[in-house]
């Protein structure tokens, strides 16, 4: 396997930081964090990325992806408006010019792209902001066309004065939203059904056909497994994905994270509660494998097929599909072979990693 590199945060010696690391875990650069470091927009083209505090969120860092005598990295910090925090996640224009950032309105309870001019020496200064038709804008993706903006609004209110409390549990309505990122007018907004408007559209990411996957955390403790992953296409329905019931009750009503391999033909989906995750044929929906890891969480794509696994326990493994084995039997659907090879697994209890990874 190639050398490959990574970002994520993770806690050490009971501080946290983002690393830029190689598959072993092996640090490259670093940089402190006041608290705990969530997910990242990346700009390929011109070597940059930025760290988001995990929800909620009052800090964003910004650094180029430079080597350093030091191990450390040169940042600069976002400016964020009073009565806002982040929400984890942004992405980059595909020039890299604008960087949006998914952000919560505490004081008046509305979700917003904040709007950042990315040009070098603009400072991230904050140009403007976009309604994204809901509460609770979790994970933005770019989308192919690189002109629209899709948004997980995760539809539950919250006020950092009452920590993660649901403020809206009785009213809450998830949406998967599209926006021009150039304009902020809302495209198209696409909402769960009434039995299941208590599922918050958390995380996403695109499989080769430009499909968006999406995955949920069911916020009502009534016992009941809703579908946790959703895939949609332009022009469509919300399509819920399903799954054996034994693979949807080890997910714990709850996906952590979501990722289309290099190749976008195989989506995983992972969940620490459940110490889980599950790997999807992205054409058909179908589940094609599962694995067991306590606390995993995050997952970056690794060589031209593969997955990169961290966790809260310090394991970094690798996960790589082998090549598709279609059986002949078409009633049964598609049978595939996967090869699971730990690359990392001595527990090392003094580092723990966060939810999120990305490759460089």
């Amino acid at each position: 396997m190639a050398t490959e590199t990574f970002l994520t945060s993770r806690r050490r010696a009971g501080r946290d930081e983002c690393v830029w690391c190689d598959a072993q875990g092996e640090v490259r650069a670093s940089v402190p964090l006041p608290k705990r470091g969530h997910s990242f927009a990346v700009d390929a083209a011109q070597g940059r990325a930025v760290i988001f505090g995990r929800q909620p969120g009052f800090f964003a860092k910004a650094f180029q992806l430079l080597d350093s005598d030091s191990g450390r990295l040169e940042v600069e910090h976002l400016p964020l408006p009073q009565g806002h925090h982040f929400y984890g996640h942004g992405v980059f224009a595909p020039d890299g010019d604008y960087l949006y950032a998914t952000e919560n309105d505490y004081e008046h309870a509305r979700g917003v792209v904040g709007v950042y001019d990315a040009r070098p020496g603009q400072g991230y200064k904050r140009v403007g902001e976009f309604e994204t038709g809901g509460i609770g804008p979790h994970e933005v993706l770019m989308m192919p066309d690189g002109e629209t903006l899709c948004v997980a609004n995760g539809g539950m209110e919250t006020h950092p004065d009452y920590g993660k409390s649901i403020l809206n549990a009785s009213t809450m309505q998830a949406s998967l939203a599209y926006l021009d990122r150039r304009s902020g007018k809302l495209q198209a907004l696409h909402t769960l059904s009434e039995e299941w408007r208590q599922l918050s559209i958390r995380h996403l990411a695109l499989d080769e056909a430009g499909r968006v996957w999406a995955g949920c955390q069911y916020a009502n403790p009534d016992g009941r497994r809703p579908p946790l992953v959703l895939r949609h296409a332009r022009g469509q329905s919300l399509e819920p994905l399903s799954c054996p019931s034994s693979q949807l009750r080890a997910m714990r009503n709850y996906v952590g994270s979501v990722t289309a391999n290099a190749q976008g033909n195989v989506v995983a989906t992972s969940s620490p509660l459940g110490g889980h995750v599950l790997f999807w044929d992205a054409a058909t929906g179908q589940l094609w494998d599962a694995v067991d890891m306590p606390d995993v969480c995050g997952v970056a794509q690794y060589g031209k097929a593969g997955f990169l696994l961290s966790s809260g326990h310090g394991v970094l493994a690798w996960y790589h599909p082998a090549e598709r084995h279609l059986e002949e039997n078409p009633s049964e659907g598609p049978v595939y072979t996967a090869t699971r090879i730990p690359n990392h697994q001595n527990l090392q209890f003094e580092v723990s990693w966060d939810n999120h990874m990305r490759r460089i």
